[in-house]
């Protein structure tokens, strides 16, 4: 809780006289300074005058001039004029600086019979917050005449009054001050009496009626006389009252008062018809001389008003009720008059007791209800304090709740300002509800409470924020073009057009990446969409940034990384690369007769430029001219014998076969492979009818090549042939075998080793394919094969035999 106690009062020579804060001592001397600050700023006061009762809009002075400021400098300053309470005398012409009359004035209105009549008002500077103290005296114009509040005066004097004596007369009244209130009293031309007039002690002027000539009650009873008030204005004013003289028989005695002077008190709060005080007098005369009437003498308006007296009994009482903070204090005459004429006077002083019937008021002058979020020491509210009551009852002291980052900051007698303590973040707090409460220091003790709203008003402070530093996207290519990749999302703490954001594409680090043909963002929302079909094989991953800006002043931005990675779909279907289908007649492969079961035919090699999965082969036997005689293995495409031959087997045989992928759809390929049977290759080969009319239809130049080398071929066998009819002496049957080779084109070991050695075996059979269109420079080698015979001869002969064999042909 913030205290402030407002007791502060302007001493001799302008002095502000503090009473010590009862507050932490840091925000003591935080007051102290910015006090002493303000006052040096401020502490000449600002003092004109001028006429009651002018118009509205009248020129008072040239604020701007008088503070030494520009034109155009009080409006930047945000000059405002600032009165007690809610009533507003004074305004200001922000342009040319002139202080203007708000409204007429009545000077009696406002300050009744105080004089000089004075107006406070401040002068209040926003930026930088500065306070300066003006006066304005109102003066007093001759507008009220006097008045009397009788149109009657009797007087009764006795016939025996000796010449030079006085007697008091009853007063008029005026609403004017100064000059222009009662300044003179006059009485109409007679025989008897002249007119003096006399000053009060408080500054009132009264008549007073001296006897010139002895009266004589035989002679002329009654006398009527015309009493004139006149003041001093210019024009003067005038009022008139009747003045009627009775002329008594001899009275002895006049009445006479217990006291000269009562002093009373009576308690503000105090009901109507409570007696006040009881004035008694005496007479010594006796019947009609003896009895007295009380009455107020010379009374003024205001103590005709609140006040009533009893004619017998002498009892004051109030009429209406009393309230200190209008009037402190009465002081009238009280006459007493005798049957004979004779009166007798006294005074009675009358003190207001204050009592705390007042509630303290708060009026507020300068209201921010919103202020900007990052300013330090921003002035919210101008306020002023304010108790009628006095002493301890006028004494006051205001605070808010705790816990807020607000300060209460006394700037001049009794104003306040409220200002920020620090600088304020909306997006910790976007509203203050601060409750100002007034408490003075009477018994019991009354409060005030007011209630301020403050909003704090955004600042763009904060740059968006992705949910993500970084995203992965999983786009399968061959996606639709427009395709939804995905979303990003950015929030901004700030709050309006401050965290509105838009999103961009910005430049990819590597600058040979076509995004802009890639991916399109919605500025509005952060949706991705693919602009074109991907490619896995053609790009598998690729990387942006996406930037995201508010709407603010500055813009603020952040950026996310987008990594996306293209999923490989199945659209290529497998290749084949062995056996060769490229439109050519098939080749055959030569498998002797007394192959035993699993013995390898041919392998199949494909590749499948997908990846993953999509890239996992598998083999299958589609149709076989027979069923059964051949197998194929699922993982690795090679084909085998699955059973024994016979002589029974047809010597031709055509396979078909699949080769399909793992993706979804799977996707295939089909080879055909034929197969022809030999019988121990001891027969020369002849060659498919198929084949031997490609063959025909083939370039001369590869077919003389093919002589060429099947003679150099033969020429090889038959020298191996005799070495072994040599070695073995028992071997004379030699046979040249053709055979079918593969291309010499060059294939990766990786996809044409069936071994895993990196070759083909040598056990594999060919033949010599010569395709269609494969130009003059494409042939085939014819592989030497060797045969296996039944062994023949002694056990050394058939081992050193199948030594030499495994040595041929491995090696």
């Amino acid at each position: 809780m913030i205290l402030c106690f407002s007791t502060g009062t302007f001493g001799p020579g302008g002095r502000m006289e503090m009473p010590l804060l009862k507050a932490p001592r840091k925000r003591q001397v935080t007051a102290i300074i910015i006090l002493l600050l303000l006052w040096e700023a401020g502490g000449a006061t600002l003092k004109y005058s001028v006429l009651e009762e002018r118009d509205s809009g009248s020129f008072v002075a040239n604020l701007a001039k008088d503070l030494g400021l520009g034109l155009g400098e009080l409006a930047a300053r945000g000059a405002r004029i600032l009165s007690k309470g809610n009533k507003q005398h004074l305004q200001l012409e922000q342009k040319s600086g002139n202080l203007l009359l708000k409204e007429k004035l009545d000077r009696e209105e406002l300050c009744g019979d105080t004089d000089p009549c004075i107006l406070h008002f401040q002068v209040l500077l926003k930026n930088p917050l500065q306070f300066i103290q003006g006066e304005l005296q109102l003066r007093d114009v001759n507008d009220h005449a006097p008045e009397f509040l009788e149109q009657e005066i009797p007087l009764k004097i006795p016939e025996s009054s000796h010449p030079g004596t006085a007697f008091p007369l009853k007063i008029a009244q005026d609403l004017d001050v100064g000059s222009n209130t009662v300044q003179n009293y006059t009485i109409s031309t007679n025989a008897h009496f002249h007119l003096i007039t006399r000053n009060h002690s408080d500054g009132r002027k009264y008549p007073e009626l001296v006897l010139d000539k002895a009266l004589d009650r035989e002679e002329q009873p009654e006398l009527r006389l015309t009493l004139t008030a006149l003041d001093g204005g210019s024009p003067p004013r005038a009022g008139t009252s009747r003045v009627l003289i009775v002329v008594l028989d001899i009275n002895d005695n006049a009445p006479e008062f217990d006291q000269p002077l009562y002093e009373v008190q009576v308690s503000e709060n105090s009901p109507i018809g409570s007696l006040v005080v009881t004035v008694s007098a005496r007479d010594l005369d006796a019947g009609t001389h003896g009895e007295l009437s009380y009455s107020f003498f010379q009374s003024s308006n205001q103590v005709i008003q609140v006040f009533e007296i009893n004619s017998v009994t002498g009892e004051i009482r109030l009429k209406r009720m009393l309230d200190f903070e209008e009037i402190q204090s009465y002081s009238m005459e009280i006459e007493a008059s005798d049957g004979g004429g004779l009166s007798g006077k006294c005074t009675v002083a009358i003190e207001v007791m204050d009592v705390n019937d007042n509630a303290p008021e708060l009026t507020t002058s300068l209201l921010t209800s919103e202020i900007p979020e990052n300013t330090p020491d921003t002035v919210v509210a101008v306020f002023e304090i304010s108790d009628p009551d006095s002493g301890d009852n006028g004494k006051m002291m205001c605070f808010i709740q705790d816990h807020l980052p607000f300060l209460l900051k006394l700037t001049l007698e009794n104003f306040y300002t409220l200002v920020t303590e620090g600088a304020l973040d909306r997006e910790h707090q976007a509203e203050y509800n601060i409750t100002i409460t007034v408490t003075d220091m009477g018994t019991p003790r009354m409060k005030t409470q007011h209630n301020i709203t403050v909003l704090v008003s955004d600042v763009n402070d904060n740059a968006p924020a992705f949910t993500q530093t970084s995203y992965s996207l999983f786009i399968p290519e061959n996606n639709s073009p427009a395709l939804h990749m995905g979303s990003l999302s950015a929030t901004d703490r700030d709050a309006g057009a401050n965290a509105q954001v838009t999103y961009s594409l910005l430049q990819p680090q590597d600058p040979s990446l076509p995004l802009d043909s890639l991916v399109s963002i919605n500025a509005d929302n952060g949706h991705l969409f693919a602009l074109r079909a991907l490619d896995f094989e053609a790009l598998q991953a690729f990387e942006f940034l996406v930037g995201a800006t508010d709407h603010g002043s500055p813009a603020l931005s952040s950026q996310a990384l987008v990594r996306v990675q293209v999923l490989d779909a199945n659209d290529n279907a497998p290749f084949v690369l062995y056996p060769l289908q490229n439109g050519s007649a098939p080749c055959t492969e030569l498998v002797p007769r007394a192959a035993e079961p699993g013995y390898l035919v041919s392998k199949v090699v494909a590749v499948d430029s997908d990846s993953g999965q999509n890239a996992w082969l598998s083999y299958q036997l589609l149709k076989a001219t027979e069923p059964g005689l051949f197998s194929v293995w699922a993982h690795n495409g090679e084909v085998r014998t699955a059973r024994l031959l016979s002589e029974r087997d047809a010597a031709k045989h055509r396979l078909l076969l699949l080769v399909k992928d793992n993706g979804e759809p799977p996707l295939s390929a089909s080879v055909t492979l034929h197969v022809l049977l030999v019988d121990g290759f001891s027969q020369p080969y002849l060659p498919l009818p198929e084949v031997a009319a490609a063959a025909a239809q083939t370039d001369p130049l590869t077919v003389y090549l093919v002589i060429a080398l099947a003679s150099v071929s033969s020429l090889f066998l038959f020298s191996v042939l005799a070495f072994i009819a040599v070695r073995l002496c028992r071997r004379s049957r030699a046979g040249l075998v053709g055979g079918c080779s593969v291309p010499e084109s060059h294939f990766p070991g990786h996809l044409v080793d069936v071994s895993g050695t990196g070759t083909l075996s040598q056990s594999y059979q060919y033949e010599i394919c010569l395709t269609r269109g494969s130009g003059s420079k494409e042939f085939k080698f014819l592989n030497p094969v060797v045969p296996y015979l039944p062994p023949q001869g002694t056990r050394e002969e058939m081992e050193e035999s199948a030594s030499f064999r495994n040595h041929l042909v491995f090696n």
